[in-house]
C-alpha cells in the first residue's frame, strides 16, 4: 500500500526540542484532550436523564465546532505575531472558562432549574467559548514543534504530540466515572468542573515554565536578538523561526495545490472519525439496553473510548516509530483499518466485540491524523508553518460541525445507514490517497 522504502529517519523525533519543553507542550494538549473525552462519555447518560433525542445531544456541538473552523486559521496567524506561547495558554483559559459553564449549564437542568431545551440552548452557548478560543492552542502546539523539527523527523514529532490525544483519551473516560460524586450534589458534571481545575493547574505550569516566545523585530522589520524571560539566549532553531515569521509569506489558502490532497484526505477522513465518535456512546448503550438507566451508561462508554485510545497510542507511540512511517503511509494503512475496524463495531453486540471494534478503529485513525498532519507541515515551507497548523486545526473542527450529528441521525434510523457511510468516507480517502498523495521518499526530503 505504500513504498516499503521510503520511510522517515529512525532518530527520535524531538531531538531539537528540548525534554522539558516537551512535555510542557504535551501537557497542553493532554489535558484538553482529556477532558472532552470525559465529557463525551458522560454526555450520552446525560442526554437520557435530560430526555433529549441523541441527535440533540450531538448538534449541541455544532455550533463550537464551527467557531473552531473560523477561529483556528487566525489563532495560528497570530500566533506568529504573539508567540506560541501567548496562543497555548489563550486555549487553555478558554477551555477552563468553557467546562465551567458547560458543568454549571448541565448542572442547573438536571437539577430542574432549567428545561432540557434552555439546558442545551446554555451548553452550546458555554460549549462556544471552547472552539472560540479553545483552537487557539493546537495550531500554536503544532506550529512550535514543526518549525523545530527536521523534515525527516516530522511525522514521529507530530506522531508524539498527536498521541498527547490518545493518551488523554485514556484518562478522561477512566477519570469521569471517578468525578460523578453524587454525595456533592453534582453527580454527571462532576468531570466538568475536575478537569477545569486540572487546567487551571496546567495553566499556571505553562506560564511558568515554557520561556516566552514573542516575535521582536527590528525597526526595518529584520528579527533582532531575541531572549528568553531568564535572559538566556534562545536556541537557533528559535531564532530561525522568527526569521522566516519576518518574511510574511503569503497567506495560505485550503485550495493550494500543495495542500489540496492532504486537505481532501484530511477533511473525509476526519468526517469518518467523527462519526464513529458520535456514534459510539449511543451504540452501547443501545446495544447494553441501558436506555433505561443512564447513570449506569458512564462506565461502560468510558471502557470502550478507553480501548479506542489505548489503541492510539499503540499506533503513535509504537507502529509508526517502529516502521518509520511516512505520512502517506500511515494515511493509507491508517484509514484502511479503520474501515475494518467500523465493520466490526457495526456488527457487534456485546460490550467485547464493540470494544474491540472501537479499538481497531481508533487504531487506523491514530495513524490517519499524524499521517494526513505531517504531510500537511512538509507541503509547505518553515515559515508557513503557523498558518498549515491553523488549517490542520480548522479541518479537525470542520469534521465536528454536522458530522457527529448526521452519524447519529442515520443510526438513529437504520445502524447500516449510518456504519455504511463511515465505511465509504474511507473507502474514498483510500481511493484517493492512493493517486494523490506525494511518495513519502519525495516528501520528507531536506530541502535548501
Amino acid at each position: 500500500m505504500a513504498d516499503t522504502d521510503a520511510k522517515l529517519a529512525s532518530t527520535p523525533a524531538t531531538g531539537a526540542i528540548p525534554p522539558s519543553r516537551m512535555a510542557l507542550l504535551f501537557m497542553v494538549m493532554l489535558v484538553t484532550a482529556a477532558g472532552n473525552t470525559a465529557m463525551q462519555s458522560v454526555m450520552p447518560s446525560i442526554g437520557t436523564a435530560l430526555q433529549v433525542d441523541d441527535v440533540w445531544i450531538s448538534l449541541a456541538y455544532s455550533w463550537s465546532a464551527l467557531l473552531w473552523v473560523v477561529c483556528a486559521p487566525f489563532w495560528a496567524r497570530r500566533s506568529d505575531q504573539r508567540g506560541r506561547k501567548a496562543m497555548m495558554a489563550l486555549g487553555l483559559t478558554g477551555f477552563i472558562v468553557s467546562f465551567v459553564l458547560c458543568g454549571a449549564a448541565l448542572w442547573a437542568g438536571l437539577s430542574g432549574v432549567l428545561s432540557a431545551v434552555w439546558t442545551l440552548i446554555a451548553f452550546a452557548a458555554a460549549r462556544s467559548l471552547y472552539g472560540g478560543f479553545g483552537s487557539a492552542a493546537p495550531p500554536a502546539v503544532q506550529a512550535y514543534v514543526a518549525s523545530r523539527t527536521p523534515r525527516a523527523e516530522r511525522t514521529q514529532a507530530l506522531s508524539l504530540i498527536a498521541s498527547s490525544f490518545g493518551l488523554g483519551t485514556v484518562i478522561g473516560p477512566a477519570l469521569a466515572p471517578l468525578m460523578v460524586v453524587p454525595f456533592l450534589g453534582l453527580g454527571l458534571t462532576g468531570p466538568f468542573l475536575a478537569f477545569a481545575a486540572i487546567g487551571v493547574v496546567a495553566l499556571v505550569l505553562l506560564r511558568l515554565r515554557l520561556p516566552n516566545d514573542e516575535p521582536q523585530y527590528a525597526a526595518r522589520g529584520q528579527a533582532v536578538a531575541y531572549s528568553s524571560g531568564s535572559g538566556a539566549p534562545v536556541d537557533p532553531q528559535e531564532t530561525t523561526e522568527q526569521e522566516d515569521a519576518a518574511a510574511e509569506p503569503p497567506r495560505l489558502s485550503w485550495r493550494d495545490p500543495r495542500l489540496r490532497p492532504w486537505v481532501f484526505a484530511g477533511l473525509f477522513g476526519g468526517h469518518a472519525q467523527a462519526m464513529v465518535l458520535g456514534i459510539s456512546g449511543f451504540l452501547v448503550l443501545d446495544r447494553l439496553g441501558l436506555r433505561d438507566t443512564p447513570a449506569e451508561g458512564a462506565g461502560p462508554v468510558g471502557l470502550v473510548l478507553m480501548s479506542g485510545a489505548i489503541a492510539t497510542l499503540l499506533a503513535q507511540w509504537g507502529l509508526i516509530p517502529r516502521f518509520d512511517l511516512g505520512p502517506r503511509a500511515a494515511t493509507l494503512w491508517g484509514i484502511a483499518t479503520a474501515a475494518l475496524g467500523t465493520v466490526i463495531l457495526a456488527i457487534a453486540g456485546d460490550l467485547h466485540l464493540i470494544a474491540l471494534g472501537y479499538a481497531i478503529a481508533s487504531l487506523g485513525f491514530g495513524l490517519f491524523r499524524p499521517g494526513t498532519t505531517a504531510g500537511t507541515s512538509l507541503a509547505v515551507t518553515r515559515a508557513e508553518q503557523g498558518q498549515a497548523s491553523g488549517i490542520v486545526a480548522s479541518l479537525a473542527g470542520a469534521s465536528y460541525i454536522y458530522a457527529p450529528a448526521l452519524g447519529v441521525w442515520l443510526y438513529g434510523h437504520s445502524d447500516w445507514l449510518g456504519f455504511g457511510l463511515i465505511v465509504a468516507l474511507c473507502a474514498i480517502v483510500l481511493v484517493h490517497g492512493w493517486f494523490a498523495l506525494q511518495a513519502d521518499r519525495e516528501l520528507t526530503k531536506e530541502r535548501s
